[in-house]
């Protein structure tokens, strides 16, 4: 019971900090806030004179995948529809589903696959550079 207060009264002062700002009509909804990656990476702004934010919606057919790749800058990530599978290199795979948020791995080689039957799409929004790529493909020996 404890619990359940400390987390209602936790949810409670995010509406209210959230809110604080705007006209109280409005519904905000907090749906991401944290300091590190899904895989407990933390997270560094670039250091570029030239940043540049991109947000994408992705859609992702059945059966296929991203592509192994890497980001060297924050990417976080919304998934709109359906259930997103990310493998990582030690075969180690994350579930991120509908209506869910998460930071994205730093550094690390992953690929997004959609395991489901219909399309997966999601929302992505990277803290890039100017000219600079938003992932790098995975180097293959």
């Amino acid at each position: 019971m404890k619990y359940i207060f400390l987390v209602f009264l936790l949810i409670c002062c995010l509406s209210w900090q959230s809110n604080a700002q705007y006209n109280n009509d409005l519904i905000i909804e907090p749906i991401l806030k944290t300091d590190t990656t899904s895989l407990g990476q933390k997270i560094n702004y670039p250091n570029t004179t030239n940043s540049e934010v991109t947000m994408l919606k992705i859609t992702i057919p059945p059966g296929k995948t991203t592509g192994w790749h890497k980001h060297d800058n924050p990417v976080f990530a919304y998934v709109l529809k359906g259930t997103l599978s990310v493998e990582l290199e030690d075969n180690k795979v994350l579930k991120f589903a509908e209506n869910s948020s998460f930071s994205e791995v730093i550094h690390t080689a992953h690929r997004g696959i959609n395991k489901e039957g219909s399309d997966l799409v999601l929302i992505a929004i990277y803290l890039g550079e100017k000219g600079k790529p938003l992932s790098l493909k995975k180097e293959t020996p």
